[in-house]
Formats: C-alpha cells, sequence, structure tokens
C-alpha cells in the first residue's frame, strides 16, 4: 500500500454502515493509512445507539480497538468526532457541507450510472463502491487492487472495487494466464452466509432459493463472477464460468478452480504451479495473497487481510492439462483492506 502524501487526512464518509461499512472503519483504525484517511460522516438509517453498538461489539471480528462512545448526534471513535446521518437517499444527506473527499458506498443500493450519479448531484465528490456496477460503462472504473489500480488518474467520480470473489481469483488468473496459459475456467465459490437470507425459512426473496433457512441447508445462488473476472480480464472473455454456493458458516468463503491449462503450453505439474503461486506470495504480491499447505480449515482465516490465501495441499492436476485449485478468503476482511487500499491509492492521485 503506498500511503497518500497529504499533510491533513482526507475526508472520508461511509453510506450503509453494514457489515462492509463497519470492517472498513475497523480496517481504517488497524491500519497506517487512519494518519491519512479520516471518516468523518456516516449515513445509516438504523437507530445511533444501534450504530454505536455494533460498531464496539462484532460477533465476527472481535470489539473495536479504539473507544467508541456517543455525543448528541455523533459517533466519538477515539475522541474524533463522525457525523451520523440517517437518510434513506443520496439528496437527504448534505454532502458538500461535511466537507467530504470522497464517500464509500457500501449500502449496494445503487449500481446504475444514473443511480450513482445522484451522490453527485447532491454534492458527493467521488464515490467508491463497495460492489461491482451493473456494467463496466456504469462507472469510470473497475478496480482491482493490485491488479489495475495504476490506471487511476484521480480525474475519476464513480470507481468499484469489484466483489470480494473477483479479488480473491483475478490475481491469480491473471498469474496463471501470463505465465501457463489458460483456454477455460470454471469457478466454484463456497460462500458464508450473507444477509439476505433468513435464519430460518421466510420471505425474504424473489429467488426461491433463498427464502430458506440459511444455517440449515447449503444453498446454491446466482453469481456475477465470470462476468466480473472477464471484466478485468477481457483475453478470457468468453471462457470463463462461475457459480456459487451459500454454506452455513459466518464468515471465511473458499473458491475450487477448475482450469484448463493452454494446450498450446507445456505440460504442468502441481508442485511448479504451487512454486509459482508460493514465489508470487512472498514477492510482488505480498500484501493481497497468501500461500500455505498446512492443514487448514476455514475459521483459521478469519480476520485475514489477503484477498486470497492459496491452499497448495488441495492443488490437483488431472493429466497434464487440467488443474484443480484451492483458496480460501475472508470475505469481509479481505475485501475491506483491499478497499481501504483503493481509497488510498485513489486519494493519493486526487492530491
Amino acid at each position: 500500500m503506498v500511503l497518500p502524501i497529504v499533510t491533513t487526512p482526507l475526508r472520508i464518509a461511509i453510506n450503509g454502515y453494514g457489515r462492509i461499512g463497519r470492517c472498513f472503519l475497523r480496517a481504517l483504525h488497524e491500519s497506517p493509512c487512519r494518519e491519512h484517511l479520516q471518516v468523518v460522516a456516516i449515513n445509516e438509517p438504523a437507530a445511533l445507539e444501534s450504530i454505536a453498538y455494533l460498531t464496539r461489539f462484532d460477533s465476527t471480528h472481535g470489539r473495536f480497538p479504539s473507544s467508541v462512545e456517543l455525543q448528541g448526534q455523533q459517533l466519538l471513535i477515539d475522541g474524533e468526532a463522525i457525523a451520523v446521518s440517517h437518510a434513506t437517499t443520496p439528496e437527504a444527506v448534505d454532502w458538500k457541507n461535511l466537507g467530504i473527499d470522497l464517500v464509500v458506498e457500501c449500502s449496494g443500493h445503487y449500481s446504475t450510472r444514473n443511480e450513482l450519479e445522484r451522490f453527485i448531484a447532491a454534492g458527493c465528490p467521488r464515490l467508491l463502491l463497495s460492489h461491482p456496477a451493473n456494467s463496466a460503462a456504469d462507472v469510470d472504473a473497475t478496480i482491482v487492487y493490485g491488479i489495475n489500480h495504476e490506471t487511476l488518474t484521480g480525474a475519476e467520480k464513480l470507481v468499484s472495487n469489484a466483489s470480494c470473489t473477483t479479488n480473491a481469483v483475478v490475481p491469480v488468473l491473471e498469474l496463471l494466464a501470463r505465465e501457463i496459459g489458460i483456454d477455460h475456467v470454471l469457478l466454484t465459490t463456497l460462500h458464508s452466509v450473507m444477509n439476505d437470507q433468513p435464519l430460518a425459512d421466510g420471505y425474504h426473496h424473489a429467488d426461491l432459493r433463498r427464502t430458506r433457512s440459511a444455517m440449515q441447508s447449503i444453498i446454491p445462488v446466482s453469481t456475477g463472477l465470470a462476468r466480473g473476472v472477464e471484466r478485468l480480464l477481457p483475453q478470457l472473455a468468453g471462457r470463463v464460468q462461475a457459480k456459487a454456493i451459500r454454506v452455513p458458516t459466518p464468515n471465511v468463503s473458499a473458491i475450487d478452480m477448475v482450469i484448463e491449462v493452454s494446450r498450446l503450453s507445456r505440460p504442468v505439474t502441481a508442485e511448479a504451479v504451487n512454486a509459482l503461486l508460493a514465489n508470487a506470495a512472498a514477492g510482488p504480491w505480498k500484501l493481497l495473497l497468501a500461500y500455505t499447505a498446512d492443514p487448514h480449515a476455514s475459521v483459521d482465516f478469519n480476520h485475514d487481510p489477503h484477498s486470497a490465501i492459496v491452499d497448495g495441499s488441495q492443488t490437483r492436476l488431472s493429466g497434464q492439462h487440467m488443474l484443480n485449485l484451492f483458496l480460501w478468503f475472508d470475505n469481509e476482511w479481505g475485501f475491506a483492506n483491499r478497499m481501504l487500499d483503493v481509497a488510498c491509492h485513489w486519494c493519493n492521485k486526487i492530491q
């Protein structure tokens, strides 16, 4: 991470203070970026007391590492004031008078350019999305940190941080496509439960599978991962398929990758692929990618800041060209840290 070269912290607002919004704030307070970026506003419809309580205590990531207090309509983090509003539309927040440099949009409610430009029209100078836009044209850039963050110029207004799964797989696929060649890819995400699923069967979603109890079943759901990968790696366009399965765990997910290695490349071995990934994790992608061959379970990666952790013990090869890899990732904490990386880099360009 390259920290912004600034004399005063840039002012950040969080719109939507759910799982990713709260993890973004926590990640900032555990990062050197804290001296350079300051969260000064949160917009979240929930009650202020609930906002303070869920900032202090988190069932997945534990207690907040700093003091959290209430003062009027403000949240005090280590004595620093964060203005809290409860608006349900972008226009209802006075972003301009708050002096915001960047809004981190974590509500997930806005995905088209017309929807996103409502923030700009309301006085927000620039917006970083915690989810993919509907299409590439709906934002000025879709960024996976470590892959294309250097393309940011500072002139952008609308930027997407892609998805947690896209951030997990794109570095690995980019490396393998460059070094050994890829013909086709099939990705299966084993994703921990999310709050669009009910604890007991109920009318929570138009997708009938998501009306079923999250904690009692393994549930297939739709995913836009293939589209997200092709958006970042156009050289793989038309050659990626993906599916997703929700599993009854509260956090940490995995991706099972089946890769047809290019028939034009030399035959590969599991050992050679593991060595390639381990070297990348130890070198240029040290902050993004980790490698392990230890006998892990998913809980071992709770609060892990990497985009993905390659489990070398699960690498398999069928024949000479059919490769199977297994990645772990903390779908909350890893993604929130990549959002923070992009925010730092973008703000440096703004300066």
